[in-house]
This record gives C-alpha cells, structure tokens and sequence, in this order.
C-alpha cells in the first residue's frame, strides 16, 4: 500500500514538473536574453566589434569563393582566415600588435626556414635531417629564451611564439617537399592579406582606440578619489546636508582603482603601437600614464585605511573630534576639489594648474591649522592619549593623501608639457585679479593743488581713479589704447 502511495506521489510530482516545464523554459530564455541586452548596452563597441570581426571574416573568404584567387592561393588561403580569427582584438593596437608581430615574425621565420633547408640539403641526405634537427633545436631554443625578457614578453612575446612555429613548420616540411618557395609564398600572401585586411577594419570601421581607453580611465580613477575624500567627510564627520547612503557609495569608489594595474599596463602598452589620432600626437608620451595611475593608486591605499576607521568601533572622543573636525573636513573638501580640477585637467588636456594649486595651498592651510588643534588640545587629553590616537592617525592619513594628491598634481604638470595641453586663459583664475575676483581696479590720490607739497598733503580734497576691467585693445595704428578711467572729486 505504502509503494503504491510512494509510486502515486511521484507520478505526481513528475507531471507537475513537466507541466512547468514550458514556463521555467520561457523564463530562463527571457533572462538570458535580458542579461544578454544588458551585457550590451553597457557597453555597444562589443556588438560593433563583433560585426568587424565578420566583416573581415567574410572579405577574407572571397580567396575561396572567387576563383581567380583560389587558383593563385589554393587551400593556402585558409592560412588568411586562421590569421583573421587570431589577430582580431577589441582595440587598434591589439590589432596592430597582433598583426605586425605575425606579419614580421612568418616573414623571418620563413625566409630563414628556406634558407635553413637549402643548408641542410648542401650536407646530403644523411646529413640533412641532423643539419635541420640541429637548426631547429638551436633557433627554437633561443626563440623561447628570448620569451623571458620584460621587454620582449611585453610586446613581442606573440611575434616570438609565430615564429617558432613557423620556421619548425618549414624546416622540417621543407625535408619532404620540393615545393617549398612556392608554399612559402602562398602562406606568407595569405597571412599578409588576412593581417592586413583586420587592420583596415579595425581602424576605419568605428575604431576602438586602446589610448582613449587608458586615458578615460586614469582621469576616472582620479574622479574616484575626489569622490571617496568626500564621502569620507561626510561619514566620519556626519552631518544633515548628507545621508548615509550617499556617503557610503561615494566612499567606496576607491576600492577599483586598487585592481587597475594590469588593465593600465596593458592598455599602455598597446596605446603604443595606435598610429596619432585625435587629440593624440604620435609620440603621445603613454608612459606617463602609468606614473600618475601609479600615484593614484598609493593613494587609494590610504584610502584603504581612512575607511578601516569608519569601519572602526574605536573612535576618538566627541569633544576631540570636534575640534579637528574643521580643519580635516577643509582639508578633505580642498583635496577633492583639487582632484576634480586634475580629472577635467586631463579629460579636457587643459591647463588648470591656478585652480589646482589654490586648493592644494588652502589644503596646506588646513594642516597648520590641524597642528594648532593639536597642539592647544594636548595639555587637555595628555591623561587620555590612548583615546584620541585614532583621531590623531585618521588626521595623519589626511596629510599624507594632501601630499599624494600634490605629487599627483606634479605629474600631471610634466605630463600636460610633454602631451602639449592647451592653457586655460580663464580672466577670473589670474592670479593678477586677486583671490576674490575684484570686478575694477582703482587709484587714489591727493589733488595737486598748485606746486607746493605741504598743500597738497593738507589738502582735504582726494581724486579717486576707477579703472574697468577691459583689458587694453589696440586701435588700426597699433597704439595701445588704456582702460576707460573716471575721475571723481571728494
């Protein structure tokens, strides 16, 4: 009785699910197709590249398809679709790496695979497989030691790999074959045409820049900064004007930025290879890059530690907090402000160096004023200084990202030399005009009366200069005409 209940339950059980079959089917597929919708509007280049990649997948196969070309190339032409599929990256100098390094490396590799069996052949036939096992040995060896170096790892290491294959493949087919010009030939066309072909879609048809990339995202990683400085002032040091929500988000950006370096080191070093574009010269000094992302990135370590004492239960007394309070809130305002200007510095490739250092001095101020806090705050919490340490090292850390953030500023200045930024002639950031932007200029001086100095010292009267802002302009005689002056008697 109980097995036929048993078998009953799950009979039961089975129809049920292959009657909910049909909508856990329609719902999954609809996920997918959701995530896959997501995946690229969060960034469209991806379904952009995929359509190059079949662009030149397709211009490619007409080496099979018309056959003029097919009797020239043969089967050698498929050599040109294998190239497509494996030098096609996502930005132009990825292509371009890819590309000329196998383009470079097939051609050495080939003209030294002939040569090498035309060698072995001098020795005879006993002795040409030992001639041609000795090359192969000694070049693929070599080849494969070189992999090692930095310098060639970095940027030649697919170059080194194609032509260990490629001198090994003609080398010892060239033993059996007679024919080995002419598949040499028809293997390095067909790479060329295939390599090329990939190279002229991938700069012509919407083409993905790697040192647009590198550059957006230094200058974002910097925004980044600013915005976890602040966030970091509005949560350790509450207040009504910002909720806990936002501070929290913004606080956190930082933590991006400390997982970036691979992306940075590889983005360099394929900017190397783009040809100049836009805004972007042909020596565009890339490396410099990475000095300040490496800048930022020892900053947002401080960063790190700033949040573990948000995190903290161990914080310092109220009344303690309150007196530094001001000070390290202009002190984060100021250096955020100052990153900000460094970002749209770099966004824009304009100089902005006036706004930056205004804020980098009142960041300055701040720290004296902190040390003044400090001091006259001492000889109070001398008997609680366990107390008051982790307010004093949170406002330490403070410092030292002031310090970071003008060593960032540093780098940018050598950096916008060397990548000819345009200055930003704002009237109002001229140091000329003054901190509070002063909307006229004026004299005041005594009215002369008669030529006898005591006169005019004892004179009560005062004539009042006023001149405007407009600066001089030059009239068709090229004299320099001065600004409109008012005179007012007292």
């Amino acid at each position: 009785m109980e097995m036929d209940l048993n078998a009953q339950v799950k009979k039961a059980c089975f129809l049920q699910r292959l009657k909910d079959f049909p909508s856990k089917l329609k719902d999954g597929v609809t996920k997918r197709i959701k995530h896959v919708q997501k995946f690229g509007k969060d960034d469209p280049r991806r379904i952009i590249h995929s359509i190059k990649v079949g662009l030149s997948l397709t211009l490619v196969s007409m080496l099979y398809y018309v056959r003029p070309l097919y009797n020239s190339f043969g089967v050698s032409g498929m050599w040109a679709i294998l190239t497509v599929v494996v030098v096609s990256e996502f930005t132009v100098g990825g292509t371009l790496s890819k590309g000329l390094n196998r383009a470079f490396a097939t051609l050495i590799a080939g003209a030294l695979g002939v040569g090498a069996v035309h060698l072995a052949r001098l020795c005879g036939h006993k002795g040409e497989p030992i001639v041609l096992g000795i090359l192969v040995f000694s070049l693929g060896a070599a080849a494969t030691f070189s992999r090692f170096f930095p310098r060639i790892k970095q940027r030649y290491d697919y170059g080194a790999l194609i032509f260990i294959l490629t001198f090994s493949m003609v080398a010892v087919s060239g033993y059996r074959t007679d024919e080995i010009l002419v598949i040499a030939y028809q293997r390095l066309s067909t790479i060329l045409i295939g390599g090329t072909i990939c190279i002229l879609v991938s700069i012509f048809v919407f083409p993905v820049w790697a040192g647009e990339d590198l550059h957006k995202m230094v200058a974002n990683n910097i925004i980044k900064l600013a915005n976890s400085i602040e966030g970091f002032d509005g949560e350790y040091f509450p207040s009504s004007e910002k909720t806990s929500k936002e501070t929290n988000s913004s606080v956190r950006e930082y933590k991006s930025i400390l997982t970036s370096k691979s992306t940075e080191d590889t983005l360099a070093n394929l900017a190397r290879w783009e040809p100049g574009h836009g805004r972007f010269r042909l020596r565009h000094p890339w490396t410099k890059y990475l000095k300040i992302a490496g800048l930022v990135r020892q900053c947002a370590i401080h960063f790190e530690v700033l949040n573990g004492y948000v995190l903290s239960d161990a914080k310092a007394p109220q009344d303690f907090i309150s007196k530094i309070q001001e000070p390290c809130s202009i002190m984060s305002r100021e250096a955020g402000e100052a990153l900000k200007d460094i970002a749209k510095s770099i966004k824009t490739m304009s100089r902005y160096h006036v706004c930056v250092n205004t804020h980098i001095k009142n960041s300055k101020n701040a720290i004296e004023n902190l040390r003044l806090a400090l001091k006259l705050s001492f000889p109070e919490t001398e008997k609680d200084l366990l107390e008051i340490i982790p307010g004093v090292t949170m406002a330490s850390t403070l410092i030292d990202i002031v310090s970071y953030v003008e060593k960032i500023s540093e780098a940018v200045d050598e950096f916008s030399v060397l990548a000819h930024f345009k200055e930003n002639l704002d009237p109002k950031l001229s140091p000329e005009l003054g901190q509070h932007h002063l909307l006229h200029k004026g004299t005041v001086k005594p009215v002369l009366e008669g030529d006898n100095e005591e006169e005019c010292n004892n004179s009560p009267h005062v004539v009042i200069a006023v001149h405007d802002e407009q600066p001089p302009t030059v009239n068709e005689n090229n004299v320099n005409l001065g600004a409109e002056k008012t005179t007012v008697v007292v």
